[in-house]
């Protein structure tokens, strides 16, 4: 399965959607 999360794109805004670990957990349940 790919996983795809956009990021944020505005200025002085570096934040994620989804971290690694929880992609990984999420993979782990079967997702």
């Amino acid at each position: 399965m790919i996983i795809g999360v956009p990021k944020e794109i505005k200025e002085e805004e570096y934040r994620v959607a989804l971290l690694p670990s929880t992609a990984k957990e999420l993979v782990k349940k079967g997702h």
